[in-house]
This record gives C-alpha cells, sequence and structure tokens, in this order.
C-alpha cells in the first residue's frame, strides 16, 4: 500500500482513496503511506458512521494527521447500508439521514479545534477542549447521494464522495443540490468526488459483462439503486466507463463537463492479463493529468 501511494504521487495522481475494509483498518495504511509521500491527498471513501462514534472519528483522524506528518489527510464517511449494520453488527438502521446530519455536526467542530455541545435525538455531546484537534487540517465529507444528504454536505463539509453516480446524474441531480446547499450556507464551492469503474478495452461488450458480474451487488442495493436509477443506468455495467483510450477519454471529460471535480477511478481488469489490463487503464488516466 505505501508503494502504490508512492508510485501514485509520482505518476502525478492527485489522491488515493481507500476504502473502509483495506487493510483491515484504512487509517492505518494511509498514516504509513502519507509520511512515505509529500503531498498526494489521502481519503477514505468511505469510512461507517455507525460503528465509530464521532469523538471517537476525530481522535482517530487526528492520530492520522499525526502520522502522515503533512496535510493531505480527507476524511469521507456514510452511513454505509442497511444489510452491513442492521443484519451483521445488529444495530438500527432506522434513521440514516438524521444519524448522518448529527454525526457531521459534532465531528466537523471537533476537526477544527472547536467545542461541541450538541444535543439531538442521535447523539448528545458536550466537549470543551477534551478532545486535541488534528495537528494539520483535515478535510471532511460524505457519501452523499439522496437530496438530505447532499443538502449536508454542502452546508457543513468540503463535498461529497459519490460511487456509482454517472455524469447524468451528477449534472441532474448532486450538483444542483449540493452547490445550493453550500451557497446558502456561504460556505465555497463543494468538491464532486466521482467513483467510478473503468476500463481501457477494445472489447467493450465483454468488459461490461466482467462489470455486471464484479459490481453486481451495487446495482441492489437501495442507496446504490436511486443514483443508477437517477443516471438512467440499468445497472453498474452501464455506469462504468469502458472503451477504447478515445472512448474513455471522452466519458472522463463529459464527467467534468457534467460538474465533477475530482475522478475516483476505480479499474478493473478484463482479459487473461489481468496486470496488462490494469497497467493499461492506468496508462490512459496518466496521460490525462
Amino acid at each position: 500500500m505505501v508503494e502504490q501511494a508512492v508510485q501514485a504521487e509520482a505518476d502525478g495522481f492527485a489522491s488515493l482513496w481507500y476504502a473502509s475494509a483495506v487493510g483491515g483498518d484504512p487509517l492505518v495504511a494511509m498514516a504509513f503511506a502519507g509520511k512515505a509521500t509529500n503531498a498526494i491527498e489521502l481519503g477514505t471513501s468511505v469510512l461507517q458512521t455507525y460503528t465509530c462514534h464521532p469523538v471517537l472519528q476525530a481522535n482517530r483522524a487526528a492520530s492520522t494527521a499525526a502520522g502522515m506528518g503533512r496535510p493531505g489527510l480527507t476524511i469521507g464517511l456514510g452511513p454505509s447500508h442497511q444489510p452491513a449494520i442492521e443484519d451483521a453488527y445488529g444495530l438500527s438502521y432506522a434513521t440514516p439521514g438524521r444519524h448522518t446530519e448529527e454525526y457531521v455536526r459534532v465531528l466537523a467542530p471537533l476537526l477544527r479545534g472547536e467545542t461541541v455541545d450538541h444535543h439531538g435525538d442521535e447523539f448528545d455531546v458536550h466537549l470543551e477542549g477534551r478532545v486535541a484537534p488534528p495537528p494539520h487540517p483535515v478535510s471532511l465529507m460524505i457519501s452523499a447521494l439522496a437530496p438530505r444528504l447532499l443538502r449536508v454536505a454542502g452546508q457543513y463539509t468540503d463535498g461529497t464522495i459519490l460511487w456509482m453516480g454517472n455524469a447524468r446524474a451528477v449534472e441532474t441531480h448532486v450538483l444542483p443540490r449540493i452547490t445550493k446547499a453550500a451557497a446558502d450556507a456561504g460556505r465555497p464551492s463543494p468538491r464532486i468526488v466521482c467513483g467510478l469503474p473503468i476500463a481501457v478495452t477494445d472489447d467493450e461488450a465483454g468488459a461490461r459483462v466482467v462489470a455486471a458480474e464484479m459490481f453486481a451487488g451495487y446495482g441492489v442495493l437501495p442507496n446504490y439503486r436511486r443514483i443508477l436509477d437517477i443516471g438512467g443506468a440499468d445497472g453498474p455495467a452501464d455506469a462504468a466507463i469502458v472503451g477504447d483510450e478515445a472512448s474513455a477519454a471522452d466519458q472522463v471529460r463529459a464527467l467534468a463537463d457534467a460538474g465533477v471535480t475530482d475522478f475516483w477511478a476505480a479499474p478493473f481488469p478484463v482479459g487473461a492479463d489481468r496486470r496488462a489490463s490494469r497497467q493499461r487503464t492506468v496508462d490512459l488516466l496518466r496521460s490525462l493529468l
């Protein structure tokens, strides 16, 4: 993981994103990777909220920032999904929107080193000078897909981290809601980090078959199913960026035209030579930097 971060920075990529289960706890790997690099942004996409109290999350972020020894940490978080939270962990997933909004209202000021006095339905937290702020600024973003959390993202955080939201979904649904919320709150224009699978290949049909199998689970989770529907995609295979170099480049540029500020590329292999397939995709992405 450290070598990957060093190589990504050497290649010129601006950021590297870590899923919640990477390495058991991605923040550990990110602390090591941050120390071995100079400026590349390291972000989580995303940490689960329900499994970690926001005060503990603030302490974890501060420790990771200290371990990195430099700026560039982004904490992306979200409420995850009902099967994981209720079925696996045995916790209630009855109010994910309210839960996430209150979570952010507790965590955001702690990351800024401010006092928290929050009395809500989900959290009751009063802290004054008892949580050490991160030694370097830490950006906070959430995995906002639906209207309420897009409002929360614009109002309280630096933006949203999407998964399975294509250019149409960004332009018609995400961008207008999050930018209005940020403007109404007097905050800067929010970031829209768009995560999508990508494969550069001459076998587009075959690649979409692979994507349909590899990412099938995202097509049935309600949170992703809604954003796929908004984007007019029948499933994850339709949302994926697939095609040869010229086609894939056009699809990436279309994301920027739709309002995406950061493309989080998730390369997936196609064909017998998996390493060569991934390398072809990375080479195309590097050419677009």
